[in-house]
């Protein structure tokens, strides 16, 4: 116990801080964003509020455990992500076109989310006993088939965005590790050959693709949203009125509850995927730029966890973590702008929904495992 406790006084403060200040602003901007879209205008504040509870928990059971047994556990880990994917393709409800829930009782569920960090923490030991062996094609592809298995049951979904983020944390993750960046570069340039070829031959010849051909048009829509845009239903219409939300938000905004894209329901999904655009509007450019500075000083001081571990394993889980954060942040915003395509991925921390709040903070929970338990003490 004593020595737990003096484990704790390396805890990166300045992490945890920023961590409370995000969490606390979202729920702010969430009760404004969530006012007037149910009966009880508290419903997802209640809600999320709860989720955060429930995150917390799990992280705390998760820091109580020393991290290097998530070593021991790593196989099965991986074999249960994949019955989980096949479960959600059998079992799973449909919700905007993806299969990607399942209930439990009145409780529903995305496993995508959770699976995220089951596959990091799996990813990280399966690259942690290649070290220095990650120079040739043979073993680069052993990790391309091992992180493309549950690639592709979450584009049988299907789930794009998901799909998306498991190509970052996998790419990131190997780079870290010391696979061969020319090969990797090679593969990443034949997989969006690939990908463009999929695309003209579906749209030409009509070859079949795991997406429906609305899904594959939210890819390119942000690019000129006015083209199909019209009267609440066109594709580029969420784009579209995020750029009115955000535009008319000026340099600090026009208040909380007193956005019109947000209060007269303009804005479709403001409280989940466009979250972002409701704190341009009510906030402004400074309310915007402040989530921005949040966001960077809370990844800053992930990456500089990861870089005092003492070992791989631990410093590639808190990389994989970290490069899902930046790319759900990258995303989230830039479809916002209408600088990204739209793909459902939410704003960590800030946008409503309880698989995702909770499993963020579960991978804070690693995060700070790695923190207090990745260096050695000096007695």
């Amino acid at each position: 116990m004593r020595l737990e406790l003096k484990r704790l006084k390396f805890i990166d403060k300045p992490f945890l801080l920023v961590l409370f200040f995000i969490l606390a602003f979202g729920v702010i901007v969430l009760t404004s964003a969530s006012y007037g879209i149910s009966s009880d205008p508290y419903y997802y504040v209640k809600k999320q509020v709860f989720a955060v509870f429930v995150g917390f928990l799990a992280a705390g059971i998760i820091i109580k455990y020393d991290y290097i047994l998530f070593k021991n556990y790593s196989s099965l880990l991986y074999i249960f992500s994949l019955l989980l994917l096949l479960a959600v393709l059998i079992f799973g409800r449909e919700v905007r076109g993806t299969t990607g829930w399942i209930g439990l009782g009145s409780l529903f569920i995305q496993p995508a989310e959770f699976i995220k960090i089951i596959l990091i923490v799996s990813f990280a030991d399966f690259l942690s006993n290649r070290k220095g062996e990650l120079d040739t094609l043979g073993q680069v592809l052993q990790c391309i088939i091992y992180m493309g298995i549950p690639f592709i049951l979450i584009m049988l979904q299907p789930d794009l965005g998901t799909a998306l983020v498991y190509i970052i944390i996998t790419v990131v993750m190997m780079f870290m590790a010391g696979a061969n960046p020319r090969i990797l570069s090679i593969m990443l340039f034949l997989a969006v050959l690939f990908v463009a070829i999929a695309l003209v031959l579906h749209f030409k010849f009509g070859v079949w693709l795991p997406l429906e051909d609305y899904q594959l048009k939210r890819l390119t829509i942000f690019l000129n949203p006015y083209e199909d845009g019209q009267g609440g239903r066109g594709l580029g219409w969420n784009t579209i009125q995020s750029l009115v939300a955000i535009g008319s938000g000026g340099l600090t905004g026009k208040g909380l509850f007193n956005g019109t894209q947000v209060q007269l329901n303009f804005l479709p999904e403001q409280h989940t995927d466009f979250i972002y655009a409701v704190i341009g509007e009510e906030l402004g450019f400074m309310g915007a730029f402040f989530v921005i500075i949040l966001y960077g000083i809370f990844i800053f001081r992930a990456i500089y966890i990861s870089y005092t571990a003492r070992e791989l394993f631990g410093s590639l889980m808190v990389l994989g973590i970290t490069a899902m954060w930046l790319f759900h942040i990258f995303e989230n915003i830039g479809m916002s702008l209408g600088l990204m395509p739209i793909t459902g991925i939410p704003l960590p921390f800030l946008s409503y929904g309880g698989s995702s709040m909770v499993t963020n903070l579960m991978a804070v929970g690693i995060i700070l495992n790695v923190n207090i338990r990745g260096r050695k003490i000096v007695f």
